[in-house]
């Protein structure tokens, strides 16, 4: 009978396709070659370091971690898709997906995922914070009502801002917003 091999799960995690990190209360605690490749930074550079250097402003920091607070709390794991910001201040689409090592901690230590996914999503105009953040919630299927619900504004103001994404992405429709958003060529 053979030995089984010895499976080196820290050469898995730091050399794994996805970008890669095991955070506590939303700072990286360590993470892998391929998400400090994914933001332009080194490893080193990370480690130690609020997600906050991975958003495009405080403010979409502040409200993505109050939105992930719920669903952790509900469900244990919580996955998006939003704007994020690279070290050299370039912005991209990002899949993030995290699951929580401790159900009572949401925000605890977790282990996270991220996928870039710009060469589907470019990101094609200039957008304000709430527009960024509302355009997520768009591409995920959300209605102006859930959207409103969840980040705390009118269904009136999502649908204003709905409105000013339309032309800024030359989309007669709201489903052609969302093609757009998403990057598929109607």
């Amino acid at each position: 009978m053979s030995a089984q091999p010895v499976i080196d799960y820290e050469s898995i995690f730091l050399h794994a396709p996805v970008g890669m990190c095991i955070s506590e209360n939303r700072i990286i605690q360590s993470c892998n070659e391929a998400l400090a490749g994914m933001f332009g930074y080194t490893r080193v550079q990370l480690d130690g370091l609020s997600f906050l250097a991975l958003y495009p402003t405080m403010d979409e920091f502040l409200r993505t971690g109050d939105r992930i607070i719920p669903i952790m709390n509900a469900k244990g794991r919580y996955s998006d898709e939003r704007i994020m910001r690279r070290a050299n201040g370039e912005l991209f689409w990002c899949h993030v997906t995290g699951h929580a090592m401790t159900s009572s901690e949401p925000l605890g230590p977790g282990i996270w995922t991220f996928e870039d996914v710009s060469e589907k999503r470019p990101v094609t105009a200039e957008l304000t914070p709430r527009e960024r953040e509302i355009a997520a919630l768009l591409v995920e299927g959300k209605t102006s009502k859930t959207i409103a619900r969840q980040v705390d504004l009118s269904p009136r103001t999502v649908e204003m801002h709905r409105a000013k994404l339309m032309r800024k992405f030359s989309a007669a429709t709201s489903s052609e917003l969302v093609h757009k958003l998403v990057g598929v060529q109607l």
